[in-house]
């Protein structure tokens, strides 16, 4: 996979991870557990994001 690939499907799996997480924010008895799981791999997908596109541009 080239590296725009794989930004790209990043960005999805960014994208898809946000929806879930407001997702499980709606309801009223929320997983507080998942969404901590949840939002852990967000940041961790965001920051591998922001590795890739540094090495890009370099």
């Amino acid at each position: 996979m080239t590296t725009e690939g794989h930004i790209a499907a990043l960005e999805r799996r960014h994208m898809e991870l946000e929806r879930m997480i407001e997702e499980e924010l709606r309801h009223p008895s929320a997983d507080d557990e998942r969404l901590r799981l949840l939002k852990v791999k967000k940041l961790e997908v965001k920051d591998e994001l922001a590795r890739l596109k540094r090495q890009d541009a370099a």
